[in-house]
């Protein structure tokens, strides 16, 4: 098994995908109990992660959307004439 990713390195796709290898592990038989806490524990953390990320995505999206449903600018006049 390698050393977990820092948090500010891992994308969302490689914590559902280290979810998901966490989640074959806990469905076998054959895991060591003694690594049992571990494991759930690092999927937690994951899950931690995954929900941060999913909120500063939609607080960006609303942001962005929020910028389109804005008037625009209208330029002051000109000086001139």
């Amino acid at each position: 098994m390698t050393a977990p990713d820092p948090p500010d390195s891992l994308t969302y796709a490689g914590a559902i995908e280290e979810l998901e290898a966490i989640l074959a592990e806990l469905e076998d038989d054959r895991l060591d109990v003694d690594h049992l806490a571990e494991r759930v524990s690092r999927a937690a953390e994951l899950i931690r992660l995954c929900r941060q990320r999913i909120a500063s995505t939609r607080l960006e999206v609303e942001r962005v959307v929020a910028d389109l449903d804005a008037p625009p600018e209208v330029p002051g006049p000109s000086g001139g004439g």
